[in-house]
């Protein structure tokens, strides 16, 4: 099944090669309470969402990055929500790439595994009715995850970036991020120890979506 994957999001990159649907539009210096990074905002002219990098260091020959591909969770990220992992891989992340002193966080503005931040909200309703997180998204007519991976790897490569040593759990992003001239030399799991409020979600990202998890 992996292999199957890999396959598709393979094709679909090679189907982006081309033109770059993401344009640079803003840099800044960024301090942070994990070091300072540099800021590049990036614009999708195609569907006018922005999304963000954040740069630790010089980025050098691109090889053997340490990098996070990490996708909006307004009410992770923003909010706190113990609903889900996505804040505190955020923060874990940041603090990793901040102490290795060189490294790349590509925040992908695809709010709910890409359905939006509405629906995602009416994913949580459907929860709260028992359905998991797939059931949830696949009852509002949508895909269990349906995000762009090419996006962030149209970023990293702007960046200089030739190679990552991905943060990730989940197989599908490190075959998202492989091809049009980026590679992943190796895969560092970046698991969040289940709690009560999370134990389900995770079982399901593990069970349905493939991801490697130990704590479920």
């Amino acid at each position: 099944m992996l292999d199957q994957i890999r396959t598709r999001l393979r094709g679909a990159l090679l189907a982006l090669r081309g033109p770059s649907r993401v344009h640079r539009v803003a840099t800044a210096k960024l301090p942070t309470d994990y070091g300072a990074f540099e800021v590049h905002i990036y614009e999708n002219p195609a569907d006018r969402q922005t999304h963000v990098a954040l740069v630790r260091g010089d980025i050098g020959n691109g090889n053997g990055v340490l990098a996070r591909m990490h996708s909006a969770c307004l009410t992770g990220d923003v909010f706190h929500s113990v609903r889900c992992d996505c804040g505190a891989q955020l923060q874990t992340a940041m603090r990793r790439i901040a102490d290795e002193g060189r490294g790349v966080l590509v925040y992908l503005n695809q709010e709910g595994r890409g359905i939006g931040l509405a629906n995602k909200i009416r994913a949580y309703t459907l929860q709260d009715e028992g359905y998991d997180t797939v059931e949830a998204n696949e009852r509002l007519g949508f895909p269990p995850d349906s995000r762009d991976y090419g996006i962030g790897v149209q970023i990293f490569r702007d960046l200089g970036v030739r190679s990552v040593r991905l943060l990730t759990n989940n197989p599908r992003k490190f075959a998202g991020v492989t091809g049009d001239g980026l590679s992943v030399s190796e895969r560092l799991p970046i698991e969040i120890p289940a709690s009560e409020s999370t134990r389900r979600y995770l079982k399901t990202k593990k069970e349905k979506l493939g991801h490697e998890l130990s704590s479920v």
